[in-house]
């Protein structure tokens, strides 16, 4: 017979303890050099055929994408030659606040995207696409570029480096915070733009925030 205090007993004699161990938690792999890359390349083409199908449709959307293609509607100035530009101030930022690392790949992010936008939209060729495809789809697509970027600790640079910053150090969610910044870019646009692209794009906004705000959540993605 067990001591009362020594733990339970079934009914075939086998002693269990009063407080079972307690499951330490699991262990995840670290990326390797060749999923980062793969990662990045992949959160790359996702970002550039949503900037691409945004600008085709003549709209905009929030962070470092949407002032690009606010400056491009009223300069000209194809938005691959923009983001990089606007860029430089945030990359900046990254470096000091996100690590080196971080900066040094959203940096080169940056450029890639910026020669991917201007491929995919010389081989679009997407004359006359409405503007509800371009916002839903093209936001959609932007959004899961962003959020792929951001699982190998990387960004297109822009508010989005800010945004992660304030979701790792406050633990504000990414998605909500860049919401707030667009909110601004958009009230700047809403002096240049016809109120039809305004609602589209603003629809485009929304399905781009909605990726990080429901997916990108702390300890729902490891590794």
């Amino acid at each position: 017979m067990l001591h009362p205090m020594s733990g339970l007993q079934s009914a075939s004699g086998r002693a269990y303890p009063e407080h079972p161990p307690v499951a330490s938690s699991p262990t995840f792999p670290r990326h390797s050099m060749w999923d980062d890359l793969y990662g990045l390349f992949i959160g790359i083409v996702f970002a550039a055929m949503g900037v691409a199908l945004l600008a085709q449709g003549g709209l905009i959307t929030g962070g470092i994408a949407g002032m690009a293609l606010l400056v491009s509607f009223l300069t000209h100035i194809a938005p691959s030659t923009l983001v990089p530009l606007i860029n430089i101030p945030f990359i900046i930022f990254a470096c000091c606040t996100m690590g080196r690392m971080f900066g040094i790949k959203s940096f080169l992010v940056s450029i890639s995207l910026g020669a991917g936008v201007g491929m995919i939209a010389h081989m679009l060729n997407a004359q006359g696409i409405s503007g509800s495809l371009a916002s839903v789809v093209g936001g959609t697509f932007l959004g899961m570029g962003i959020l792929c970027l951001a699982r190998h600790n990387a960004s297109m640079g822009g508010t989005g480096a800010l945004t992660l910053w304030l979701q790792r150090s406050y633990s504000i969610n990414a998605g909500k915070s860049q919401l707030m910044f667009d909110l601004v870019l958009f009230a700047i646009a809403s002096f240049f733009l016809p109120w039809n692209k305004m609602l589209w794009s603003l629809v485009g906004t929304m399905a781009m925030n909605a990726m990080l705000i429901v997916w990108h959540k702390p300890g729902r993605y490891q590794g």
